[in-house]
């Protein structure tokens, strides 16, 4: 499950970091813009949401036990 989330971890900076390169470089020197950086946010948005579903998933399965505040308290 560590690397589960440590992946999606990296693949979330991964698409933050290519969008902010292609909001660099997209309509520079006479080159049309692109949707390049929309398309790398919306993945963003993706890989968010699936690793959200899956540490819930994760929860509901038992593979991973919730600490702190116990509920219903």
């Amino acid at each position: 499950m560590n690397y589960l989330v440590a992946l999606a971890f990296l693949a979330i900076i991964a698409s933050l970091a290519s969008a902010l390169f292609f909001m660099l470089k997209d309509g520079t020197g006479g080159k049309a813009k692109t949707s390049n950086m929309a398309r790398a946010l919306a993945f963003r948005v993706g890989f968010s949401i699936l690793l959200f579903v899956c540490i819930l998933i994760a929860w509901k399965m038992g593979y991973i036990q919730p600490t702190g505040i116990p509920a219903g308290k």
